[in-house]
């Protein structure tokens, strides 16, 4: 009797799953070279999809790239604080849009130079790729706590971001007076 309740219980299931031969498959690699531009939007790098839930992504407040000439209506001044708001000077994480401004970006930190206006402040992009021979573009900042494997970052001076304090990602580091006035020197040369 139990044999014949077992044999229909595996009947069942080879009915649902299959019929029971074995055969092994490999998985199914795409070996087609990736699409670029906006139609590939559905193929996407994992430093994409792991933006999905970035501050500053979406939404009325967030992070949009602005003209490099915003800064000249603001103070760039070192004033980092131990407070509620982002300061000048203090470096946080957001979700930075691509060049492409084609929809993608990725979370990334960048460092306050400037309050914008109550809500948001002006900040330029970090980066860990070396920039040593575009001074035009980019200053030399330094480590510093935002990068977990304590690698020197870059300041690119030609993307400028008004990021809202709901879109940011505040991690208690900033830079040091020394690496400001770097930038804020480069920025001023830039303006002149």
């Amino acid at each position: 009797m139990r044999l014949v309740g077992l044999t229909a219980v595996v009947r069942s299931i080879l009915a649902v799953f299959g019929s029971g031969t074995t055969t092994r498959s490999r998985p199914t690699v795409d070996r087609r070279p990736a699409a670029r531009g906006p139609a590939s939007s559905s193929r996407r790098r994992a430093s994409d999809l792991s933006s999905a839930s970035s501050p500053g992504r979406t939404g009325p407040e967030a992070t949009i790239e602005v003209p490099a000439a915003a800064l000249a209506r603001t103070r760039v001044e070192y004033d980092p604080r131990v407070d509620a708001e982002p300061d000048p000077g203090e470096v946080v994480w957001t979700w930075v849009p691509y060049e492409e401004n084609d929809g993608r970006g990725k979370d990334r930190p960048v460092l306050i130079v400037s309050r914008d206006t109550s809500r948001s402040v002006l900040a330029l992009q970090l980066t860990s790729k070396p920039h040593d021979d575009d001074s035009r573009h980019f200053v030399f900042v330094g480590a510093g706590p935002w990068d977990s494997q304590g690698r020197p970052s870059w300041a690119r001076l030609d993307r400028v971001f008004r990021v809202f304090e709901s879109g940011m990602r505040r991690e208690a580091s900033s830079v040091n007076a020394t690496q400001f006035t770097a930038v804020s020197s480069a920025l001023k040369g830039g303006r002149s």
